[in-house]
């Protein structure tokens, strides 16, 4: 406490000298703000119309996807065929073989109609061997086709 009171005048000089300075610096910044106060609004009117025009074009912007269209013929198929029960009488074709045909005519595998119809795929050869037979052909399509001639099958569009 000694020390303090000997030093007291030293200790308040101190303390003004700091005052002063904080007012001085107070002073100095006041005036700085007030001199240039045009220049600093319009810094910040100009970041703020920066980030406004920003967020503006990215809501107003066209997308990067193109879209494209494209113009194709649709054939319009009427639905007024009618199945030969006749042919199918004559040449003895079961409702399972022709569930078969025309699950052919879809270009489904022997594989897919088996998991289709839940049958073993020995049942679906069997079937495809006998409508091969039936429809007098050596092939899958030409069966098809035979079928889509005796009006067994709906012909398709092309």
């Amino acid at each position: 406490m000694q020390k303090l009171k000997q030093h007291k005048e030293i200790i308040t000089y101190a303390v003004a000298m700091a005052f002063l300075l904080l007012i001085l610096r107070f002073l100095e910044y006041r005036f700085l703000i007030l001199q240039h106060e045009f220049e600093i609004y319009a810094g910040i009117i100009a970041i703020l119309f920066l980030l406004f025009g920003i967020w503006l074009s990215s809501k107003i912007r066209k997308p990067k996807v193109e879209t494209v269209f494209i113009e194709k013929e649709i054939k319009i198929f009427k639905n007024d065929f009618i199945i030969n029960e006749k042919a199918i009488s004559t040449l003895k074709i079961s409702p399972r073989e022709l569930e078969v045909l025309s699950l052919m005519a879809k270009g489904l595998s022997n594989q897919e109609i088996a998991d289709s119809l839940f049958v073993s795929l020995n049942t679906i050869k069997t079937h495809s061997s006998n409508l091969l037979e039936k429809l007098d052909a050596k092939r899958r399509t030409q069966a098809i086709e035979n079928a889509k001639k005796l009006q067994i099958l709906a012909p398709t569009l092309e």
